[in-house]
This record gives C-alpha cells, sequence and structure tokens, in this order.
C-alpha cells in the first residue's frame, strides 16, 4: 500500500511521553497513521511498542501528549469511549461462553436486537473461516481457531481502528504462518486501519504497509518494508532487521574506507578522513560470480565454514580484510556447485557499493 502525504491522518499521536515512575517507556513520540494503512510497531522486548498500543487503547493513559482519531482527541478518553477493536497475544475469550457468545459480546452490551447480533455474529464467523463453530466453547478448540474467534469479537462493532497485540506469538510456525497470510488479506478486505506489535522481523516485513522500529521508547525508523530492510537509518534498524555483517573501517582522504589492506569505495561523503566507521551488507549481497579484474571492492576471502540453509548455503569469510572480524555471506546452491566451493578455499568476492551502509563506530 503506497502513502499519499497529502491525505489527512486517520490517527495522530503527537509527542507522547509515558513515565512509570522514574522510568521513561515512551520518549516523546510522534507518529501519523493513515486510514486503512496496516501498520507494525517491531521492537526487542522492552522497546515501548505495547505501552505505545495501550496509549492508543486508553489502557495506560500517557504522561504528555496527545493522541487524535479521526479528527477526535481521544488523550484522556477511557477505553469503552475509543473506537477500536483489540486483539490480545493470549486470546482472552471467555471460557464460559459459546464462541457465538463471545463474538456478539460486544455487541450484547450496545443493546444491539438479537436478531442484529445472530446475522451479524454469523457474518464474522464465515469471514474468519469458521461458519460452523458458534455452538461450540473456546477449550473446544485449537490455539489457531480461538485467535480467529478473537479476532472476529474484536471486528464485532465494525471499529475503525483494530489493535493486534502479538496474536500470533502464542502460535506454533505453521499456524502462526497461515495465519498471517489470513489476517492481512481480511485486513485488506475491511479496509480496517491497524496497528500491530511484535518482535517477530518475519511477521513485520510480510504483513505491514509500514513498520515503526523502536528502542528504548523511542521511534529509530518509520518506512515501508523494503525501506526499512534495504535503507536502514541506524544500525540499530540494521542488525535488528534481518542478518547484517558489520565490518571495521577507517575513512580515508579520498573518501573511501580502509579495511585492513583493503579499500572500499562506498558513500562516506558525511564523513572526514581519520573517522572510525562500520561498513555493513548483507549476507545476500556479497557477489562471488562473474567478478571482473577492474571490478572495484574485490577482496580474496578464505572459506572458514558453510551452514547448509536450504535452498542456498551461509559462508563464514575470513582472511585478509575480513582477518579481525568474520562475514557472512550466502551462496546459491548453483555457485556452490560451478565453483565447488569449500571450507578452507579461497575465492574473490565483491561488495557492490550500491548495497554498502556506513555507519560510525559508536552505532549512529
Amino acid at each position: 500500500m503506497s502513502i499519499d502525504n497529502a491525505k489527512k491522518p486517520y490517527l495522530k499521536i503527537k509527542n507522547l511521553t509515558k513515565r512509570f515512575g522514574k522510568f521513561t517507556a515512551l520518549d516523546n513520540i510522534s507518529l501519523d497513521i493513515f486510514e486503512s494503512e496496516f501498520v507494525c510497531f517491531l521492537g526487542p522486548s522492552g522497546c515501548g511498542k505495547t505501552t505505545l498500543l495501550r496509549a492508543i487503547a486508553g489502557l495506560d493513559i500517557q504522561t504528555l501528549g496527545s493522541i487524535e482519531q479521526n479528527d477526535t482527541n481521544i488523550s484522556g478518553l477511557p477505553p469503552a469511549e475509543r473506537d477500536f477493536g483489540i486483539v490480545f497475544q493470549s486470546y482472552a475469550l471467555f471460557p464460559n461462553l459459546t464462541v457465538n457468545k463471545n463474538v456478539g459480546y460486544g455487541l450484547e452490551n450496545r443493546k444491539i436486537p438479537r436478531t442484529q447480533i445472530k446475522s451479524r455474529v454469523e457474518e464474522l464467523l464465515e469471514l474468519v473461516g469458521l461458519p460452523e463453530q458458534g455452538s461450540k466453547y473456546p477449550a473446544q478448540l485449537s490455539g489457531g481457531q480461538q485467535q480467529r474467534i478473537a479476532l472476529a469479537r474484536a471486528l464485532a462493532t465494525s471499529p475503525g481502528l483494530l489493535l493486534l497485540d502479538e496474536p500470533l506469538s502464542a502460535l506454533d510456525a505453521r499456524v502462526r504462518d497461515r495465519l498471517r497470510g489470513e489476517i492481512k488479506s481480511l485486513q485488506r478486505r475491511l479496509g480496517v486501519t491497524t496497528i500491530m506489535v511484535t518482535h517477530d522481523q518475519e511477521e513485520a516485513l510480510t504483513m505491514a504497509d509500514r513498520i515503526v522500529v523502536m528502542d528504548h521508547g523511542l521511534i529509530e525508523q518509520v518506512g515501508s518494508p523494503e525501506e526499512i530492510y534495504s535503507q536502514p537509518k541506524t544500525a540499530f534498524v540494521a542488525d535488528f532487521i534481518g542478518t547484517m555483517n558489520f565490518i571495521p573501517g577507517i575513512v580515508t582522504v579520498n573518501g573511501a574506507v580502509t579495511v585492513g589492506p583493503a579499500v572500499i569505495q562506498c558513500g562516506t561523503t558525511t564523513f572526514k578522513a581519520g573517522d572510525k566507521i562500520f561498513v555493513a551488507i548483507r549476507p545476500e549481497d556479497i557477489n562471488a560470480q562473474d567478478i571482473a579484474v577492474d571490478d572495484n571492492n574485490v577482496i580474496e576471502v578464505e572459506i572458514r565454514s558453510l551452514e547448509f540453509m536450504g535452498s542456498f548455503y551461509r559462508a563464514t569469510l575470513g582472511g585478509g580484510a575480513f582477518a579481525n572480524s568474520d562475514v557472512y555471506a550466502d551462496f546459491s546452491i548453483n555457485l556452490m556447485r560451478r565453483k565447488s566451493v569449500e571450507v578452507g578455499n579461497k575465492l574473490p568476492v565483491r561488495l557492490p557499493s550500491n548495497f554498502i551502509q556506513v555507519y560510525t563506530a559508536n552505532g549512529a
């Protein structure tokens, strides 16, 4: 989904701070979220992503700052007066109520006529692929089925905002993968603005229109999955998303970087000669084929180890410029066969300058 920057935000978070005693969980967060957008809050445990979601829901009122939803300031409203549905990691279904009663619970609280509730519940159970499960109790369902019911319940009142708090983390890998696609497909069909909290980078990369990467109560970067992965703005984002090699070097007079005995051409315009930096490149971007004699950034390496990953091998490279740091490279099965790559072999590899990121040695 492309975001039209001229479009008015549906949810506006301004200068949000949340403190618990002396601990600052959120530090002056500002963020705009657009209608029908699927946004993932991504980061390690303790980064503030769940606290931000709970502030949006009114479950943890912010210390400072404001939240507007659809041009209405909801900063001080209790959860019951906010327009959202929420799905928790633990499903939070009522064990003593049938599936029908669980899904229709919010509608009953709103005094909706029974015939309308019955029709809406049937519609939602059809929507989440469980039309025959209405008379069962949660304990009679699998984990994946329970999470679908929790999602149906969250959608029952047609909320303007859907909040998902690590909804897949309690499920096994195969169920998680299947539900991931189902939730995204459902969100697209309904067009409901959705925020999901996750620590799983694969979930964020495959489901989100935009990812908000957080650390220590701050937003490190906001962007599309492609931007976050291929153009990480900080060393933290580069390291947290996917696998990244960080190779220490020193900026030279002409703007290149010396890495051991090698000279690497890359974008160092914001650095000065003598600066200690890290040259960062992803394993899949290191090239070991079709290397010409006059190519830049060609380094002879030694294969220290090989790990079979199914569709490719992950090689640990060392020696020469990489003598002081192991560097990982992903080699295709075809390349392994064609070049007869084995542990102990030496071969030239190229670090394409357009795939290199450069960060200061202190991580900025």
